[in-house]
């Protein structure tokens, strides 16, 4: 099966497969990270403050987003979005939504609900004496939070976060249902031009191999690290 595998076409895509698909997963990836951590950072001190109805926004939205298939969020706001920007702007004709940032909401959305469990569950692991002991040097709640426990915990959740990036950079190859030229998108126009799809996919699928694997590695050097600390 293998013995007309041309390596020759792998090595001529290359520019087109890193300086558009690479570049373009790694940039969603990235942002997506940054700005979900962000969001996610703020529900999860949504659920844990005492106003209940602050509490009950972020529960509702964790749970509905986290019962949604990840694709299924892709196509509504892919889809639905310029519609109802189109209803809100008074255009005539939809509002068309930059792929990359269209992207870049999604996955934020979606991902925001994960890095909320994660913020929480690194908050709520950390001994109630500290937050006391803050508050008993006259620091605000606020202040305790921000100051005291946020910078622990966020070590803590350090490896759950990159796991999760992990995970969100395997997802970035959902946005190829959408014709959007990501890594894995790259790749199926060269094989589908070229009419390599042996090669084009093997490579892909070693790629994305590679990096994960890699970065599982470092996730797990990491948590010794994190360990040898504590």
């Amino acid at each position: 099966m293998l013995s007309g595998f041309d390596v020759q076409s792998i090595i001529s895509a290359l520019p087109y497969l890193i300086l558009t698909g690479m570049r373009f997963t790694l940039s969603l990836t990235l942002c997506a990270t940054v700005i979900g951590i962000v969001f996610g950072t703020g529900l999860a001190i949504m659920r844990l403050c005492r106003n209940p109805l602050l509490a009950m926004i972020a529960t509702g939205y964790v749970n509905l987003m986290r019962s949604l298939p990840l694709v299924l969020v892709i196509f509504w706001f892919y889809f639905l979005v310029p519609y109802l920007l189109q209803w809100l702007t008074g255009s005539s004709f939809p509002v068309r939504v930059d792929p990359f940032w269209s992207s870049v909401v999604t996955f934020t959305l979606f991902e925001a609900c994960y890095f909320c469990e994660i913020v929480r569950s690194g908050i709520q692991s950390l001994p109630r004496g500290q937050s006391n002991a803050a508050l008993a040097l006259g620091l605000t709640p606020a202040q305790s939070l921000f100051y005291v426990v946020l910078p622990q915990a966020m070590r803590n959740m350090l490896p759950l976060f990159l796991t999760q990036t992990i995970i969100l950079f395997q997802d970035t190859s959902l946005v190829y249902v959408l014709s959007i030229t990501d890594f894995l998108g790259a790749a199926a126009k060269v094989a589908q031009r070229d009419g390599r799809l042996l090669e084009m996919y093997l490579f892909a699928a070693a790629v994305y191999f590679l990096i994960s694997y890699g970065a599982s590695r470092g996730v797990r050097y990491l948590q010794k690290r994190i360990s040898i600390v504590r």
